[in-house]
């Protein structure tokens, strides 16, 4: 049951190693992000951002407070959400984005060139362009000045060619002195210094961009962020900018604008209002010096002074009733007077004029709707067009109000009409007892209430311009400022922290990801686990990698790769513990040839003949002998195992090489290279040749061909009681071993098959293994050593 969360750990704990086995490229990788991290916040540019805070008055507050659904759904102001949403639609309109570009400039702007970068020189830049063409084409322009300061009143300019300053020569610009006038294609400009601190600085590289505001506009439009929350009429707003001033003074400047834009719509009703009663000023001014001039014609004509107190009586019953006749007149000529502006063609605006006195709270309420209707299509036109849906609701809406407003004056003018015909013959009754007061006088007073009446109307327009001249002074910005724009001018983008932290990251995960995909791509072995994880066969053990200097194992020998050899000596010999009263035999192969099986098969005999075993090391693979280079022999022998199965005069004992230096090691050499080795290694020659030599030694070790490669092991694999199969770490392919090894041992081809692995790296892929114990008598101790 625990098998598998212990082969989990297992892995687990080998890729850890396997990367630590890398720790060197790791921590290079690392080291080498930081430093492009470290180089990309040197040279980058930063961005800074600025926020402020306003708050949208609403000059129509809810007179009723909401439901509690109402509440609970929306929020408490959710009534003024949707004029919330309008307003920022205004606050993101280009004609408010393109206003400020061009109060601020933004389309112009300065660079100081340096060898790797350019930094933008906003506040008090060092050099103003002053052009001589209109506005509306620098406005268009798309441009870059490419300077450099020769002196404090001349400077080099060069041609826009797409070239760095610092890959020009001076001889290649032409120069000019400061205040000059430069003609160009798109006009006349002026090149003028600061001055102080702010003044240019000799030799140094300017270069000064010009945009279209166009383009801009569709910029700062994407960059202002517009936040609110739901039910709030307060708006924050947001903008990042490479100058932390520029984006300080663009809220600032947007604040303003928009107020201006607001105020802009309130004063064209007020202008319309003032023009309407101007218009009847003059009108009724006129017909007022009509009458005056009439009256005293009169009074000229007939000698008339004051009236005789005996007409008092009658006047002062009659005087609340010319009151009322003169209230009732205004109203009538007043409703002429606003459909003569209804009907009038010749009008520069839609707007009506508010509040002019007409008694009826119902018409006011009229005009004030049709002027906000008016107000909020013209809003749209600024940016839109006729066509737009909204637009055309908009119209139709008007056109409905108009109607009402047609019939509504229509209406008030027949109910005055008939009020002032009561009231006219009211008044006819009391002038009937008046026939006995003279002519002239009875004369003079309808004169008198024509001038009383007209007075009165003039009067009452004055007042109308007074109180609408005093509306527009009252009219306050739309927008309440909560915060003004502010930046802590300190960058957001990129943020130091997380680029290192980044850089750290990405440096670490580059090479471990790459590790780890060649390892998941790799299909080599290098150690036990991934032998014994592929193949279900008895593993015998490993031989460490060594030097080339030290292929041979000594009797005296502590290294790691002697004591390797000492501990499969022990395994065989367990293994082959049932094998008694002859030799123990042991095959040596492999799947392909250069895996270490000769270097196997000499080291494993040695082993063993240092036991004081007898051995018999029996060269088998006939066709790439290297067992005599592996022991060192130079003299080659004229026989071997080839010529003692093709010439059967020649004697088992006859092949027989005994080992210079080893008493208890034979070799039997492979001999000649024959052009049939199969068919020779069938031979019944071999098989005499074992029982000849099985009971004269303790072991006989054959070095055989490699088995995935020809066919000649497996024609003797009958007689080895074991075969030691080599897999060289890093030298074979997983497959192809699962594929020839596997099938070999399931199939029983090969007796006794066992695992052995060769050339196993320390410390590669987190493998590899220690051996020795004890301290090796012939090592020379270091001259620091001795003090422990």
């Amino acid at each position: 049951m625990e098998s598998k969360p212990n082969s989990v750990t297992v892995d687990i704990k080998q890729k850890v190693e396997l990367f630590l086995s890398y720790w060197k490229w790791i921590i290079l990788s690392i080291i080498v992000a930081v430093l492009l991290g470290y180089t990309y916040l040197r040279y980058t540019t930063y961005e800074y951002k600025a926020n402020a805070t306003i708050k949208i008055r609403d000059e129509k507050q809810a007179t009723k407070l909401p439901g509690i659904e109402d509440i609970g759904t929306d929020g408490l102001f959710s009534q003024g959400t949707d004029k919330i949403k309008d307003e920022i639609k205004v606050i993101q309109s280009r004609t408010i984005a393109e206003n400020i570009i061009k109060t601020l400039d933004l389309n112009i702007r300065c660079f100081a060139e340096g060898k790797i970068k350019e930094k933008e020189l906003y506040t008090n830049p060092p050099i103003k362009v002053s052009f001589f063409e209109s506005d509306s084409v620098i406005n268009t322009l798309s441009k870059n000045l490419y300077l450099k300061i020769k002196s404090s009143t001349e400077f080099i300019m060069f041609k826009d060619d797409g070239k760095s300053l610092l890959d020009r020569d001076d001889r290649e610009g032409k120069v000019y002195a400061f205040g000059d006038k430069i003609d160009t294609n798109y006009g006349g400009f002026v090149l003028v210094p600061n001055v102080g601190s702010n003044a240019p600085n000799i030799g140094s590289n300017y270069k000064i961009k010009i945009r279209p505001v166009t383009s801009l506009v569709n910029e700062y439009q994407t960059k202002v962020k517009i936040s609110t929350e739901k039910g709030s009429s307060v708006i924050k707003l947001e903008l990042k900018e490479t100058v932390a001033q520029k984006a300080v003074d663009y809220l600032d400047q947007l604040i303003v604008e928009y107020n201006k834009d607001v105020l802009s719509d309130k004063e064209e009703v007020i202008k319309v209002t003032s023009d309407f009663i101007n218009n009847r000023l003059k009108k009724v001014s006129i017909e007022l010096e009509e009458v005056d001039y009439t009256a005293e014609q009169l009074q000229k004509k007939n000698n008339l002074t004051a009236l005789s107190s005996q007409d008092n009586i009658n006047l002062q019953s009659g005087q609340q009733l010319q009151t009322q006749i003169s209230t009732t007149s205004n109203n009538i000529q007043l409703a002429s007077f606003l459909q003569d502006e209804l009907n009038s063609e010749d009008r520069t605006s839609d707007m009506l004029p508010a509040d002019i006195g007409i008694g009826d709270s119902n018409t006011s309420q009229v005009i004030k709707t049709h002027n906000e209707l008016v107000a909020q299509r013209d809003r749209i036109l600024r940016n839109s067009t006729e066509k737009n849906p909204v637009v055309i609701q908009l119209n139709n809406q008007i056109a409905t109000v108009k109607q009402n407003l047609q019939s509504s004056l229509i209406s008030i003018k027949e109910t005055s009409q008939l009020t002032l015909n009561n009231l006219n013959r009211e008044n006819a009754r009391i002038r009937g007892q008046l026939y006995q007061a003279p002519t002239k006088a009875r004369q003079f007073r309808d004169i008198k209430r024509q001038q009383d009446i007209k007075e009165s109307l003039y009067l009452y327009l004055l007042q109308k311009r007074e109180e609408s001249a005093i509306s527009l002074g009252m009219y306050s910005p739309n927008a309440k400022i909560i915060d003004n724009a502010y930046s802590s001018y300190r960058p957001v983008a990129p943020n130091k922290t997380i680029t290192y932290l980044a850089s750290f990251i990405v440096g670490l995960l580059l090479p471990i990801g790459f590790i780890y995909l060649i390892d998941l791509l790799d299909t080599k072995i290098y150690g036990r686990d991934d032998l014994v994880k592929i193949l279900n066969i008895p593993y015998l053990g490993d031989i460490p990698k060594s030097s080339k200097k030290t292929r041979l194992i000594n009797k005296v020998d502590y290294s790691p790769k002697a004591e390797a050899f000492r501990i499969v000596r022990s395994n065989i010999d367990f293994m082959l513990k049932d094998v008694k009263g002859r030799s123990k035999k042991l095959f040596v192969t492999s799947t392909k040839a250069q895996e270490g099986k000769s270097h196997t098969s000499t080291n494993l005999a040695s082993s063993i003949s240092f036991s004081e075993k007898a051995v018999l090391l029996i060269e088998m693979d006939i066709r790439v002998p290297k067992i005599l280079d592996y022991l060192g022999i130079k003299e080659k022998p004229e026989k071997g195992l080839s010529d003692y199965i093709a010439d059967k005069s020649i004697k088992p004992q006859d092949v027989v090489v005994k080992h210079p230096e080893n008493t208890f090691l034979d070799i039997i050499p492979s001999g000649t290279i024959p052009p049939n080795p199969s068919e020779l290694l069938m031979s019944d020659r071999v098989e005499e040749l074992f029982n000849y030599f099985e009971n004269k030694y303790d072991y006989i070790v054959a070095d055989t061909s490699a088995v995935g490669l020809v066919s000649d092991t497996l024609l003797i694999s009958k007689f080895a009681d074991m075969f030691v199969y080599v897999v060289s770490a890093d030298g074979v392919d997983k497959r192809q071993l699962t594929h020839v090894a596997q099938t070999l041992y399931d199939e029983k081809r090969l007796p006794n098959m066992t695992m052995l692995l060769n050339s196993v790296r320390t410390g590669k892929k987190g493998y590899g293994y220690g051996y020795g114990y004890g301290n090796n008598p012939n090592n020379k101790k270091k001259w620091y050593n001795f003090f422990s």
